[in-house]
């Protein structure tokens, strides 16, 4: 039997079509998948072929992209990518200062010299391959384990993607599937050069805020326009002003007609992480601890954050994208704490996996597979010990601009020692541009008292834990005192230049022995964190390779025990491009509670109390009260529609996925997951599970009669009025 799981690895793609017991609408599908469930496909409604969206290199696909993390769309033949409000955010607060406040106010490029550069790192990625080489990438780990094996698929990971990446402009990836069963070696067009083109002001793309997010009804226009340039020669380059537009294999056309409960809806994009195919201990983990010291950890930073930047004008500004990336991520954590609760999801998945070892039981030569899959166990038990440190010193170094500037060239510094090929992932020569605009962009991000209080935060929680997670160099850098920690924080910082964009480059530059000599101070603790930091990466990748090695074990024999039961089974998302497909969709989350999927301009107006967050421009008042809607009136309704309610399957990075109809036009742009579906990530469950979209004829509108940027509806294809 251990013979026959193993070959699972080589026929799971060929295996997981849906049948008449699995639900239609569950689902992130690779697109290499949808020839296989093309029946489903077609009784759900889709008029088009399935083979034509395995293709990364035809229409729909190759126009569906991955923009600053998140998804989006090209929308014209001159590049125009459509992607979310809030994922462009931090492109809105980069171009923003207290005089001009791009946030407040929205922006509309009157001509293409009018569009602005987005920060340094910001990229539009073009998926143009997605092949299989899963027996490359595990050939030299056979036989090894922990740290060993770790190396050895980092090793074939690292060749496979410099030997993808030799042609010019080109960023590739490897993609674990099922938890190290499969690989993928994914091929993208790198777009350096991408520029602001419209953004309607925060209180139409952000109405609500967080009192709405996770909530239906919903009534935000969260959507941007961007557009992707390349060099004359029509390769990718770093911004010019002498860049030109590029010139994408095909684009989207916004759809003109209007939608429907119960029409077929279908979306495309990256989304990031699911854990549905996890451990029962680990579910467990999530409801028990992680989830509810993720919000009381968000909570305080958020607390922190705009405490000490009330009174600073230039601080809250530079704060902003922050900020309302962790107010969006503690809501997440609350809404899928509550829903995994609300779902029993422990007690389900313990119950679920308890029938799985006893059908594996059964199966013949089940002891080794047992004992692979005890060995990941006790690999994350061992991870609950030090929990509590390694988050908050995961936190420390993404959540702060200076220090982790500092980290990063140290590090890097250290990286240039070695071969490329041995450096660490992320500090490659392929990740120095990178590099270079997340030290640029640093600039707008920062201010030294907001840093500074951050860290007193976070490091105060760290000097409370049990000494058995302490680290010596953590504890000789910030002190084991409150009294230590303010002393040495003052001192760091008054005696650091990274503050300024040209010391934060040339310490870029600079080696071992140049960054040794430096009496820079933050640069000085980073020296001294840096062998505790690279200590601890040393010990999580020995458990990341067991865990590499062994998970495998545990989803061979859950695809197995799954297809015994007629069930489908599709990989956790991993950020690699997916297709999810359903229907515009009501919704009864509770008794007497029934959810209309389309709402209106109407409930602006019955939100609007004049405050942020609903606070309608008067331009968009005004415009509501005239009633002048147009072709984007929906007809049974007779007035505007703002955002539409699907049962697509989504999660984070989902943002900005278009939503298509049954002909493949673009009706919709993916933005929320109602409250009651948060805990998709882990668990999904159909009667809840909802996505939020911007419809497309709301987005019309607002370029026709409210902010007006007709150009730009003519670029699309689209009739101004």
């Amino acid at each position: 039997m251990r013979r026959r799981l193993l070959s699972l690895s080589v026929s799971i793609p060929l295996a997981l079509g849906l049948n008449s017991a699995a639900q239609a609408d569950e689902g992130m599908w690779m697109p290499s998948q949808l020839p296989d469930i093309a029946g489903q496909l077609k009784a759900a409604g889709f008029r088009g072929n399935a083979r034509d969206l395995a293709e990364l290199a035809k229409p729909p696909m190759n126009a569906v992209v991955k923009v600053g993390g998140a998804s989006g769309a090209f929308v014209s033949k001159d590049g125009l990518v459509l992607t979310n409000h809030h994922v462009a955010f931090g492109v809105i607060q980069y171009n923003s200062k207290p005089d001009r406040d791009l946030i407040q106010d929205g922006y509309i490029a009157a001509d293409r010299a009018a569009e602005l550069p987005a920060n340094p790192d910001y990229r539009v990625l073009v998926t143009t391959g997605f092949d299989r080489i899963t027996d490359r990438i595990l050939a030299g780990a056979a036989g090894k384990q922990g740290r060993a094996y770790f190396d050895a698929v980092d090793a074939a990971t690292k060749a496979a993607v410099a030997e993808c990446e030799r042609e010019p402009g080109t960023r590739c990836s490897v993609a674990n599937m099922y938890y190290g069963t499969d690989f993928y070696l994914v091929r993208q067009l790198e777009l350096r050069d991408v520029r602001l083109v419209y953004a309607p002001p925060n209180a139409i793309g952000n109405y609500g805020g967080e009192v709405d997010n996770f909530v239906w009804p919903r009534h935000a226009g969260d959507f941007t326009l961007l557009r992707a340039y390349v060099g004359k020669d029509g390769k990718p380059a770093d911004y010019s002003p002498d860049n030109v537009p590029y010139v994408p294999p095909a684009h989207l056309q916004v759809s003109t007609r209007n939608v429907k409960e119960g029409d077929f809806a279908m979306l495309a994009g990256y989304p990031g992480v699911t854990f549905r195919h996890r451990m029962a201990s680990e579910f467990a983990n999530q409801i028990d601890w992680q989830l509810p010291s993720r919000v009381a950890l968000f909570q305080k930073m958020i607390d922190v954050i705009e405490g000490t930047a009330e009174k600073d004008e230039t601080a809250r500004v530079a704060y902003a994208s922050q900020v309302r990336s962790l107010k969006n991520n503690l809501k997440r954590a609350q809404g899928e704490l509550d829903g995994l609760r609300r779902s029993n999801a422990t007690r389900v998945r313990r119950e679920d996996e308890t029938s799985m070892f006893a059908w594996l039981d059964r199966q013949p030569d089940a002891a080794a597979t047992r004992a692979d899959i005890a060995a990941a166990q006790a690999v994350l038990d061992a991870g609950v010990a030090t929990r509590e440190r390694d988050q908050l010193i995961g936190v420390i170094q993404s959540q702060t601009q200076l220090l982790r500037a500092a980290i990063t060239v140290q590090r890097l510094a250290n990286e240039r020692t070695k071969p490329d090929a041995q450096r660490e992932t992320g500090y490659q020569q392929r990740d120095e541009v990178l590099i270079t605009g997340q030290l640029k962009q640093a600039q707008r991000r920062y201010a030294p008292q907001v840093e500074k209080a951050l860290l007193t935060e976070l490091l105060t929680q760290y000097q409370a834990l049990p000494a058995a997670q302490h680290v010596p160099e953590f504890d000789a850098v910030f002190g084991t005192t409150p009294a230590q920690l303010k002393q040495k924080l003052d001192a760091m910082y008054a005696g650091t230049q990274l503050g300024t964009e040209a010391n934060r480059l040339a310490a870029m530059q600079a080696d071992r022995s140049a960054l040794a000599a430096s009496n820079d101070t933050l640069l000085q603790a980073a020296a001294s964190l840096m062998p505790a930091l690279l200590r601890l990466d040393d010990e999580a990748k020995a458990s990341a390779g067991e865990l590499l090695r062994l998970r495998p074990a545990y989803m061979r024999a859950l695809i197995a025990y799954r297809q015994s039961q007629g069930r489908a089974v599709y990989p956790d998302a991993n950020s690699t491009l997916r297709v999810s497909y359903g229907r515009i969709s009501a919704m009864d989350p509770r008794d007497g509670v029934h959810y209309r999927p389309l709402t209106t301009v109407q409930g602006i107006v019955e939100k609007h109390t004049g405050e942020e967050p609903f606070d309608a421009p008067k331009p968009l008042l005004d415009a509501i009260a005239k009633g002048d809607f147009g072709t984007t009136a929906e007809p049974s309704l007779d007035t505007q529609t703002v955002d539409i309610l699907t049962n697509l399957d989504t999660t984070g990075g989902n943002s900005g996925s278009p939503v298509l109809d049954a002909q493949g036009k673009l009706i919709a742009l993916n933005f929320d997951s109602n409250w009651e579906a948060v805990s998709a990530s882990w668990m999904f469950d159909p009667r809840f599970k909802r996505a939020i979209h911007v419809d497309m004829r709301y987005m019309r509108w607002l370029m026709a009669k409210v902010y007006p940027a007709p150009h730009l509806l003519k670029e699309m294809n689209l009739p101004a009025e």
